[in-house]
């Protein structure tokens, strides 16, 4: 990957657009979303749900990841007694 260099904001901007997206492109993206996956230590519950509002789909999803960030904050306790 080379180095660029931009003026401005506007300008490297208008860098990250591709108008004619071609295989490489759609492989750069999914090794970028892979990577992303792997960083995130949020992983969403398999399976189908159903909602009867939008604020309830929110709220299901805000318990997901406290119940995630709690469950990782024990397991950092577990391996930090055991050092």
């Amino acid at each position: 990957m080379s180095i660029q260099k931009f003026k401005s904001f506007e300008e490297a901007e208008k860098a990250l657009w591709t108008s004619n997206p071609d295989g490489a492109y759609f492989k750069k993206v999914r090794e970028f979303f892979r990577l992303f996956a792997k960083l995130s230590k949020f992983s969403y519950p398999s399976g189908v749900y159903k909602f009867r509002s939008i604020e309830e789909a929110e709220q299901h999803k805000l318990n997901e990841i406290i119940k995630a960030a709690i469950k990782d904050k024990e397991v950092d306790r577990g391996k930090s007694k055991r050092e």
